[in-house]
């Protein structure tokens, strides 16, 4: 399969070194232009880990604030997302021949959102897990690929699950599925939208809205009029 993957960090590169070594093609890659927090482009050092890794093998990188259909080359047999925060449009997404895939860092359609696993640290779930599945113009709610339970250790961080559970989960689980599509399984279960929950990412601003909360018969409360006044 020659492969396309978004995405960034270590789990990124942790990913496209397993493909690799199973003997699939990177094409390019879509990544963040730095680092979080920080500033100098001119600086290697600075760049995402997936741009760094890109770089001295000659793979092509493009900003993932800016992927579009037309960064992906011709011949792209799968795209993967892998701890990827940019949207990938239907236009992208028809750059690949066979699928669109990404892993989410939860058992779907529970935790729904960028921030699924501080969100099962803050609920206390005893169970999580994660899911691989078929990208769609809903977020996160593509039809289900593979997906595991694991058991979330007493005294567990949202760092520690990730690092030593739920991060090598989905190497492992992208790798079952890109098995599957290469041999033609193809495994499509739509989620179960009646059970399915959605957090906002927990370093967003609250949002101010109190029309979403006032009981019948009560005056209305204009909360964009009330933001206005408050700038």
């Amino acid at each position: 399969m020659n492969i396309y993957i978004s995405g960034r960090g270590a789990f990124a590169v942790q990913v496209a070194d397993a493909l690799l070594e199973e003997g699939h093609p990177i094409t390019g890659v879509a990544a963040p232009r730095l680092r979080q927090g920080r500033s100098d482009d001119g600086d290697a050092s600075s760049w995402d880990r997936l741009r760094s890794w890109a770089y001295p093998r000659s793979i092509p990188w493009t900003d993932s604030a800016e992927l579009r259909a037309t960064h992906v080359p011709d011949g792209v047999d799968l795209i993967v997302a892998a701890h990827s925060h940019a949207f990938i449009g239907r236009r992208t997404r028809a750059r690949a021949a066979v699928a669109t895939i990404g892993y989410h860092p939860s058992l779907l359609p529970v935790h729904r959102g960028r921030d699924a696993v501080r969100w099962t640290i803050r609920d206390g779930d005893k169970v999580t897990g994660g899911s691989v599945y078929h990208l769609t113009e809903r977020t996160d709610g593509g039809p289900l690929a593979a997906q595991e339970h694991v058991f979330v250790p007493p005294g567990s961080t949202a760092q520690s699950l990730w690092r030593e559970h739920l991060a090598p989960l989905g190497v492992r689980l992208l790798l079952r599925v890109v098995t599957d599509l290469t041999e033609g399984r193809r495994i499509e279960v739509p989620q179960d939208e009646k059970v399915a929950t959605w957090e906002p990412a927990m370093d967003a601003p609250p949002l101010f809205k109190p029309e979403l909360i006032a009981l019948p018969g009560t005056t209305f409360v204009d909360g964009s009029r009330w933001a206005l006044h408050a700038r």
